[in-house]
């Protein structure tokens, strides 16, 4: 069955140091799954409606953009640092040799698994391989990982960081997924080194030398392979690089697919049957290619602006940055807490990013920002799970959301700015046909004042002091 799904102009948050480098396209085409178990674990999914990501790799020893700095083609936001190489060359180099000196000895897991856990955040995605071909698990495909000799953390019991994310996160209940760079510029048999190379794409012609493409694909194929048969229960496979992709589904209205020269099919087939094989109605999320393998779409740095009748995902940084920066400026937790209730309230799921720094640790910061966010959660989190959007969705102030059983509204109250001043009365408009038989505002605690007259609700502020944004929980007759 396919859905052509008309996706709405998406209003960007933030511009942040390389939203346009890797600004994604949500695709217009949808094929709904059809696996019964794909079924019941997206479903799942969208109940989660917060999840953590995780950018991390050599790259975090310099503080620079990940593995963007090696693609020609977008020195304008990711400029190459002259301490790091007096050409490219010597910053290729050089940049690789970081492998030599990635050494993050307070990597613990578990605290990020306790931490984002009580934060409200339900399952988690890893960088298990970025673009720059550095794997952060221990695959037989390459020497360019963690746990090779040449990386002194491979010393380290915790050497293989894959095995010890999925481990701790899985333990604290959150669902398991794998990122992975489909592009890989590490590898002679993507970027061969015959060829210099130009842009983010392969660097030679697949079809004039498909002995090299084939191996690959096979390549890719092997280290997916890895991930989802040595690692325990995966849930989501994460892929990204939708430049790696059948030439026929380029979408040429897209700056940067229009970029796409050469066929680049990567038997998208093969690799999905294979992880459902190893691991049973798993996700599988191929960015912004079209079709069976993308269960749902991805978009970046940014909200749909109306809600979207797809399964669909926001991954939004914490800072400005989806890698670790030092001093980065990280979001107020009243911008978090605006950002969840729009996403959820139009249907999505928040994928917020923390980067771990060269130490194997979150910035303060970050711990600070989700300690808050954890006092927010634990009081209104019955607003937030399950739920799905309702109309009229958002009017003003007010943002909506429904129990999966439509017996219970939820009515958020948020106020832009630095700091959230509740009004002395509420007043909304609530869905059409909805009978309330009770009212709650969640913190608070005693009966409250309301009035109604058609659709219209007034409620009286009572005077429990509530931060961030306000809950209004309707139940109906």
């Amino acid at each position: 069955m396919k859905l052509k799904t008309l996706i709405p102009t998406l209003a960007l948050l933030w511009s942040g140091q390389h939203s346009f480098g890797q600004a994604h396209n949500v695709s217009s085409g949808y094929q709904k799954p059809t696996d019964p178990l794909v079924i019941e674990n997206l479903e799942q999914w969208q109940d989660m409606k917060f999840g953590l990501f995780m950018h991390w790799g050599t790259y975090s020893q310099w503080g620079i953009v990940e593995s963007w700095s090696l693609c020609p083609e977008d020195e304008g936001w990711t400029q190459r640092k002259p301490e790091h190489g007096k050409n490219y060359f010597d910053y290729v180099k050089n940049y690789e040799n970081l492998q030599k000196s990635f050494n993050p000895t307070d990597f613990d897991p578990k605290k990020w698994a306790d931490a984002t856990k009580a934060a409200g955040m339900k399952y988690v995605v890893f960088t298990t391989k970025h673009h720059d071909g550095f794997a952060m698990f221990d695959t037989k495909e390459s020497d360019y990982k963690v746990t090779s000799p040449n990386t002194p953390f491979s010393q380290n019991p915790k050497a293989n960081i894959t095995k010890e994310i999925f481990n701790s996160f899985r333990n604290d209940g959150f669902k398991i997924g794998a990122y992975f760079s489909k592009p890989d510029w590490h590898t002679d048999f993507y970027w061969w080194n015959y060829f210099p190379p130009k842009d983010r794409n392969v660097n030679y012609d697949p079809q004039k030398h498909p002995e090299r493409w084939e191996k690959f694909k096979n390549y890719t194929y092997n280290q997916l392979n890895e991930l989802t048969s040595e690692y325990g229960k995966v849930d989501i496979l994460w892929l990204d690089g939708g430049w790696v992709r059948p030439f026929k589904t380029i979408d040429q209205s897209v700056d940067w697919q229009r970029t796409i020269k050469v066929e680049q099919d990567i038997d998208m087939d093969r690799i999905g049957n294979m992880a459902r094989k190893n691991q049973p109605g798993i996700i599988v999320v191929d960015r912004t290619v079209p079709g069976k393998w993308e269960n749902y779409v991805t978009p970046e740095q940014a909200i749909p602006e109306h809600t979207l009748d797809i399964p669909w995902e926001s991954c939004i940084t914490m800072g400005n940055s989806f890698s670790y920066v030092p001093n980065d400026q990280y979001k107020p937790t009243k911008k978090i807490v605006e950002t969840l209730i729009k996403i959820i309230a139009r249907g999505g799921n928040y994928l917020m990013n923390i980067a771990p720094g060269p130490n194997g640790d979150y910035d303060q910061a970050a711990y600070d920002r989700l300690k808050e966010l954890a006092s927010w959660i634990q009081i209104n989190q019955g607003a937030v799970y399950a739920t799905r959007p309702v109309a009229p969705y958002h009017e003003g102030d007010y943002y909506y959301t429904r129990s999966k059983d439509s017996k219970t509204v939820n009515v958020f109250h948020i106020v832009e700015g630095d700091s959230y001043k509740q009004p002395t009365e509420f007043t909304f408009n609530v869905p059409d046909n909805f009978k309330i038989k009770d009212m709650s505002i969640l913190g608070h605690k005693g009966k409250l004042k309301w009035t109604q007259r058609e659709n219209k609700i007034i409620v009286k502020n009572p005077s429990t002091k509530l931060n961030y944004a306000t809950v209004i929980q309707l139940k109906s007759k």
